[in-house]
């Protein structure tokens, strides 16, 4: 029992000091540069038409998912390319890129900056070659009716344009609940958690700092003590802000972006909710792959490794799957050491994020086939990837860029 309880409370103040700190920093920058733009960055994007798989890209690229999601209704409205989409998509780091960053930031922009060259590749040849994206558009549609007028070839336009604001799933902030006790509850934890994040923050960078050493379990106000209770009690404002807090303070529906604040402290709200839902995924992560570990006594690093050319295809997969919250226990597991670079790399070009969810709201037939062309590179880097990077390049495939 002693044993269980220090592997849950280790995850759940790692989770927190070691990434959470580290995404709150980013995910408010990011929030921070639309509310002083007031959305000017989305109408650039709208006026350069030509440079939309470029532009894409790099607004995959930003971590999270909320540069990715201001295209896909500029795709909708007919503003960007198909081409555009399946490049923003390939790029798309998602939420999991906040973790990767945290825990090896080498392999990170290794494995972003292999997306990024396949993601404008792939979407120039798209909007230049065809590749076959009418045939595969017509054979979609052909199995499931199209919920727009015209699949990927045709984007939905004029009343189709109205409705995706009021579609299931495109709200950034969820409905609030009329309760006075629980939104002074919600606003005290915001304004709490962000204290514990600032103080999370300099440890965490004390923490790198210092060769990324364990730390023991402790209480006081020693340095061990401060990097317990700040991990425990933010992960425990995380946990309430996410399960309860988004009832009553907006933002609910986090992962999805917008294209500007009114207020700072609108843009404060946000990105603490960005966060608590990071934080609930990488807790959950480190705690399945510990707990696992610890049950089953599987070496997982060695399944992976016997897996051989298997691996990548596997972590493509992977990342069919919408939403983030797959590869964030993915970048867990590779920091872990339980998968290659190859199958991290193949998940990084092949997920999609919180991206997708926009997209499936209005034109399932796009989303479907967008998934299927950002599988395609996916695969084919990664299996490369496995048969090049130790044997060519002479880089670990476990192991690489992790800190610590």
């Amino acid at each position: 029992m002693a044993e269980l309880f220090d592997l849950f409370a280790a995850s759940v103040r790692d989770g927190f000091v070691q990434v959470s700190a580290f995404v709150a920093v980013t995910v408010l920058l990011f929030s921070y540069v639309q509310y002083r733009t007031d959305g000017r960055l989305v109408r650039r994007l709208e006026e350069n038409r030509r440079a939309g798989p470029l532009v894409g890209a790099l607004m995959g690229l930003t971590p999270g998912c909320g540069g990715a999601i201001v295209m896909m209704p500029l795709y909708v409205r007919g503003t960007v390319s198909f081409g555009t989409v399946v490049a923003t998509l390939v790029a798309t780091a998602g939420d999991s890129a906040f973790v990767l960053l945290a825990l090896a930031p080498k392999a990170a922009l290794y494995a972003y900056g292999i997306a990024f060259v396949a993601a404008v590749a792939f979407g120039y040849g798209i909007d230049r070659f065809g590749l076959g994206v009418s045939r595969v558009d017509a054979a979609v549609a052909s199995l499931r009716p199209a919920v727009s007028d015209g699949g990927v070839a045709a984007p939905a336009v004029g009343s189709q344009v109205h409705h995706y604001a009021e579609a299931e799933g495109c709200a950034v902030d969820g409905p609030t609940r009329d309760s006075s006790l629980g939104r002074r509850a919600s606003r005290l934890a915001l304004g709490t958690w962000w204290v514990a994040a600032a103080v999370a923050l300099v440890v965490g960078v004390l923490y790198l700092l210092r060769g990324a050493p364990e730390v023991p379990l402790a209480l006081g106000l020693s340095y061990a003590g401060v990097f317990t209770l700040v991990g425990v009690v933010g992960t425990a404002l995380s946990a309430f802000l996410y399960f309860v807090g988004r009832r009553y303070v907006g933002h609910g529906r986090v992962g999805e972006g917008e294209n500007s604040f009114e207020s700072a402290a609108e843009t404060l709200t946000h990105a603490a909710m960005e966060t608590s839902f990071v934080t609930v995924w990488v807790v959950a992560a480190y705690l399945v792959y510990e707990y696992a570990v610890l049950f089953s006594g599987v070496d997982i690093a060695a399944v992976a490794a016997a897996a051989g050319v298997l691996a990548p295809v596997a972590g493509a997969a992977l990342g069919l799957i919408p939403g983030c919250g797959p590869q964030i226990v993915l970048s867990a597991a590779y920091a872990e050491g339980a998968i290659p670079f190859s199958a991290l790399a193949a998940n990084a070009i092949s997920q999609d994020g919180d991206a997708l969810f926009p997209l499936i709201a209005i034109n399932k037939t796009a989303a479907v086939v967008a998934s299927i062309y950002t599988t395609i590179p996916a695969v084919a880097v990664g299996v490369a990837l496995h048969l090049t990077w130790t044997a060519v390049f002479g880089l670990p495939q476990f192991g690489f860029g992790v800190l610590g």
